[in-house]
């Protein structure tokens, strides 16, 4: 969507308003620049384009900005316009083909693009529409990556506010442009225009959308199964009373033959056309990058892995990936992948092969063993991954809140005395909770419902976990227990154990097993909670929203629509190709085909709008208590914790940057309440973009400037900072999959096993373990896939990187962002400082990975840091 901005080049104006202080949206300047971009990609078609005017207005307030008195008094006012055109691969100007040649003689004759002013009045007379004034824009220069064309009208001052431009390309092939600039023309908001476009936004909610279409409308999720294709792939509608969910984007397919309530699956997803990629997103990432894999890697690595339950032999065969790679076969369009992919697929001159070669994880590189260590193991739910899940334990003994007689005696099997040896004397368990020692990765509830499903699918089994942490003086974590329980099943009763740390070579090698299941749970929640549903799912709602609601011209669409870039597009890829039924996360994750309806119940049970704020929900979690001499205003639970310490320095950093914007355009009181667009926006993310939920306490109410200011907040630390931390450490972390495997496939050896599996697991431990880790496709596939998750594209924007044109144009605004950008610059400094510091031992020591997922600029590629605007990968 386009910005808008005014230009500098002209005087300021007098402006005369009624409500708002702020008497020109962007800047004090006379003369309105406005970026056009509302369908930016179009070919020999007129499209309409809405004007972004320096007005702000709704159904209470409107702001005017009225001419010199000289300026008014002409009959015409020469108005210039100034086109900017984007290059790009297959546009105008991508190749010297005939349509080329043509093309480059329609500029010569300056007839490129018809413009074509529409007046936002009608006739006070005749009460019709008044002509429209036409002009065709010639080539003027080309710059490095854009072409500039100019235009010149005589517009009579009649003509009155421009309400709209409608574009025509008179080319052969489409054209990108970036924006529209008049000079000369003054302007006032249009409450017309404005309410006219949200309604064709929204569309009627009726028919398939088309490719070009800008509708911006709400449906359940519906299209993860593939009935027609396969009944075995049908998959429960997620949305609506029986399985809670955020709204995805309407499509509008048919229906499925097979499954009326499931949508038909096509070859593409439909979103609209502001929301694409770029072309060097898809270049790198889109259908060039993630679709190659998901559609042309992982089926070689089938090919190439004939038997799908083969698993690694010894662990030399794990590093072999490393180092040998695997080959692959001749694939279809084999060239083009081994380009857009050269990280991951090289070509062998030798055997002419393609091999596929994995890069070393950073983790592995610095320390071969890391993911062996119990320390490590603790570490990294603090600094890792994952490291928004750990909780205090305030109340004892553990209990679950599911109903016993279905699923068994409710207490938990980590007794007092079993943390009390383990915490060899230093203090009682009562003492633990009271100071605050004691923590728990708690995934029993939450698994032990879907457990006897899971283990009816092939190769894979399930529990519920729990596992309790000790807190050192140095703000170190130590396991301490892990709890691994089945539910009745089959006329069984409940089956359940608890693992420790020891130093018995049978208990040890136990202990290790364990934890390879909590890692596998710890894995599957990260990516279907922590990343998936909390970030991307959660967001669409706002986005949808936000198109529907908010005008372009107003000051919140301006500043959230940055962090909604590309959000919806990778959305649909997922839909298409990983969260799909036998996609990548069902195939290669413990939960398999209830994989998102596990997403579902936890949406259902834990997800809260209000607690998505970075300092509620750590409060929540009992990682933090309100303190106003603390930093941040909040006093940790456990200091040295890199996720709540930079992750604090940034939302405070995010909220000065909101608040300074908010109080800019929202300076009286009452103006928040009053504002017409905001109050529908606010209405309808909580009663259909998450309708499910409309009826919770817990939802912010927006009346005042300080809550305008915590639910934007909130938004954008979830596209940006929460969004970073869960994602581009997904290779580091998880990479060497040892560390973090997504699937276990055999049972703990000491539930009812046989005596063939028991002599094995005697003499062979290290077999037990790598019989219970993923299969060799199942591995290759997910490193595969988090390898291109964890990259930032070449055209990536970080936040406090670009000043928006129009936040240039006005100096309060500008001022406030180039503060938000010298914070994030800090911050920089910051992150490098604490990871240099020895007495902070949870992002400093031997072997050990710096914190800096929460840093906010970053390199392309594999970095394990940098904080996009947007959810963007």
């Amino acid at each position: 969507m386009p910005q808008t901005y005014l230009s500098n080049s002209s005087p300021s104006p007098s402006c005369v308003t009624h409500t708002f202080q702020k008497p020109c949206l962007h800047s004090t300047s006379y003369y309105p620049s406005f970026q056009v971009g509302s369908r930016p990609w179009f070919q020999n078609k007129r499209s309409e384009r809405r004007v972004r005017n320096n007005g702000y207005n709704n159904s209470s307030n409107k702001i005017k900005a009225v001419a010199a008195s000289e300026q008014a008094e002409k009959k015409t006012v020469k108005v210039k316009a100034t086109i900017t055109v984007q290059l790009t691969v297959g546009g105008v100007f991508s190749d010297l083909s005939l349509e080329r040649g043509a093309d480059d003689i329609t500029d010569l004759l300056g007839k490129s693009l018809l413009l074509e002013l529409v007046s936002a009045t009608l006739n006070p007379k005749t009460k019709t529409e008044k002509d429209t004034i036409k002009g065709y824009a010639h080539r003027t220069f080309q710059l490095v990556d854009k072409v500039k064309y100019e235009a010149e009208f005589e517009v009579p001052h009649s003509f009155g506010e421009i309400g709209a431009i409608f574009v025509e390309n008179e080319h052969h092939k489409e054209m990108y442009i970036t924006d529209v600039e008049f000079k000369g023309f003054p302007t006032e908001g249009l409450k017309r225009i404005r309410g006219e476009k949200l309604i064709e936004l929204r569309g009627n909610g009726e028919g398939e959308r088309k490719k070009f279409e800008r509708i911006y409308d709400y449906d359940v999720y519906n299209d993860i199964g593939d009935p027609d294709s396969n009944i075995d792939l049908k998959r429960p509608v997620l949305g609506g009373e029986q399985n809670p969910y955020p709204r995805r984007c309407r499509t509008g397919r048919p229906r499925s033959k097979t499954d009326p309530l499931s949508e038909e699956r096509s070859d593409s997803v439909y979103v609209p056309r502001d929301e694409c990629f770029s072309e060097v997103k898809q270049l790198t990432f889109s259908t060039k990058a993630v679709y190659s894999v998901l559609h042309g890697l992982v089926p070689s690595l089938q090919t190439a892995i004939l038997d799908k339950d083969l698993g690694f032999p010894v662990f030399s065969a794990i590093d072999d990936l490393f180092n040998e790679g695997v080959e692959l076969p001749i694939l279809k369009g084999k060239g083009l992948i081994r380009n857009i992919i050269p990280r991951l697929v090289k070509f062998v001159k030798d055997t002419e092969n393609d091999i596929l070669r994995f890069e070393t994880p950073a983790t592995m590189d610095r320390d071969r063993f890391f993911w062996f260590r119990d320390e490590e193991f603790a570490r990294q739910t603090l600094a890792g991954l994952n490291p928004c899940c750990i909780e205090l334990i305030t109340e004892w003994p553990l209990k679950s809140k599911l109903d016993p007689a279905i699923y068994g005696p409710a207490e938990s099997a980590i007794t007092t005395e079993i943390v009390e040896q383990a915490i060899r004397g230093f203090m009682t368990v009562e003492e633990a909770i009271k100071q605050k020692k004691l923590f728990i990765l708690d995934y029993h509830d939450l698994l032990l419902p879907v457990v006897e499903k899971v283990r009816e699918l092939e190769g894979r089994t399930l529990y519920g976990s729990r596992t309790v942490f000790f807190l050192n003086s140095d703000s170190t974590l130590r396991p301490i227990a892990i709890e691994l329980t089945r539910p009745p099943i089959n006329g069984e009763p409940q089956w359940k154990e608890v693992f420790t740390p020891a130093w018995h070579s049978t208990s040890v090698w136990l202990w290790r097993l364990a934890k390879a299941h909590v890692l596998a749970h710890d894995s599957g929640y990260h990516q279907l909670v922590s990343h998936w549903l909390r970030t991307h799912c959660a967001t669409e709602p706002y986005i949808i929203a936000t198109n529907r609601q908010l005008s372009a011209m107003h000051p919140i669409y301006r500043l959230l629509h940055p962090h909604f870039r590309y959000t919806m597009e990778i959305n649909a890829l997922a839909r298409e190709a990983l969260i799909n039924a036998n996609g990548t996360i069902e195939s290669s994750f413990s939960p398999g085909k209830y994989s998102i309806l596990l997403s579902s119940i936890a949406y259902d049970k834990q997800w809260q709008f209000d607690l998505q704020a970075l300092p509620a929900d750590l409060i929540n979690r009992g990682l933090a208590v309100e303190d106003p001499n603390a930093p941040h205003g909040l006093k940790l639970t456990i200091e040295d914790y890199p996720y709540a310490n930079d992750g604090l320095v940034l939302w405070d950093t995010i909220k000065g940057w909101v608040t300074d914007y908010v109080n800019h355009y929202y300076s009286e009181p009452g103006q928040v309440q009053s504002d017409n667009e905001l109050q529908a926006w606010w209405e309808e993310i909580r009663t259909v973009g998450h309708g499910d939920k409309k009826d919770e306490p817990w939802w912010p109410v927006l009346k005042t400037e300080e809550d305008l200011v915590q639910i934007v907040t909130t938004i954008v630390w979830i596209t940006s900072g929460h969004h970073a931390a869960v994602n581009f450490g997904q290779y580091h972390y998880a990479g060497y999959f040892p560390n973090r495997p997504t699937i276990t496939r055999c049972n703990v050896p000491t539930e009812d096993p046989t005596d063939s599996e028991w002599e094995l697991f005697l003499e062979k431990p290290e077999a037990t373990l790598l019989n219970t880790f993923p299969s060799q496709i199942q591995a290759t596939a997910v490193m595969t896939v988090l390898d291109i998750l964890s990259t930032h594209s070449p055209d990536e924007e970080y936040l406090g990187e670009t000043l928006e044109p129009s936040w240039a144009e006005d100096p309060k605004i500008k001022s406030s962002f180039e503060k938000f950008k010298g914070k994030l610059i800090e911050l920089e400094g910051i992150v490098d400082e604490r990871n240099a510091d020895r007495t902070l031992k949870n992002r400093n020591g031997a072997g050990i990975v710096p914190y800096e997922l929460l840093k906010p600029i970053s390199e392309p590629g594999v970095t394990g840091k940098g904080v996009p605007y947007s959810i963007s990968i």
